[in-house]
This record gives structure tokens, sequence and C-alpha cells, in this order.
């Protein structure tokens, strides 16, 4: 993965969004009923590649704020780290659907 930071170029929104998300790996890494349900029509690939993002993210932000760094700026590094794993699933559910596609 590419490291770099959150610039303020692109959606706001969208960036606005990862920050939020990124908050919620303070707790630890776990996956609710709701969500099991959600995933039941996910391959496996993509649902262990977000558990994976969910134990490092976490393990992640954990160190970071252990180090003594400031809270917002935690968030953001994880954000960011978020990102590749977002685009990483994002890719590999593209490939799943044109290889279901194919004849």
């Amino acid at each position: 993965m590419c490291r770099g930071s959150i610039t303020k170029t692109g959606n706001a929104h969208a960036r606005r969004l990862l920050t939020e998300a990124a908050w919620n790996y303070r707790f630890s890494a776990r996956i609710s009923r709701r969500a099991q349900v959600r995933q039941e029509d996910l391959g496996e690939q993509v649902r262990a590649l977000g558990w994976k993002a969910q134990l490092r993210l976490t393990k992640r932000l954990a160190a970071l704020k252990g180090r003594g760094l400031q809270i917002n700026k935690v968030c953001v590094a994880v954000a960011r780290e978020l990102t590749g794993f977002i685009w990483a699933i994002g890719t590999m559910a593209q490939q799943q659907a044109a290889a279901n596609r194919a004849p």
C-alpha cells in the first residue's frame, strides 16, 4: 500500500465518513449478528479481507494511541488505511462479479 495522508482534495463528505468510521476501531474487533446475516451473500475472500481489516485497524489505532499521538491524527491515519481496504474489497467484488457473468 502507498503511504500518504488524507488530503483536502476530493469529496469532503467521503473524507468525513471515513474519519467517522475510523472512530469505531477504538473497540475490539467483532462481527455482530446483523453483520453476519448481511455477509452471507458475500464471497469467502471478501469476508476474510473484511475481518483482516478489522483486526489490523483496531491494532493500528491502539498502537498509535499508545504512542501518545493526538487522537484526531490517529483517526485520520486509520481512515487513510481504511481506504486501502475499501479499495481492495471493491476490486475483489468487481472481479467476482465479472467471473459470475462470464459464460
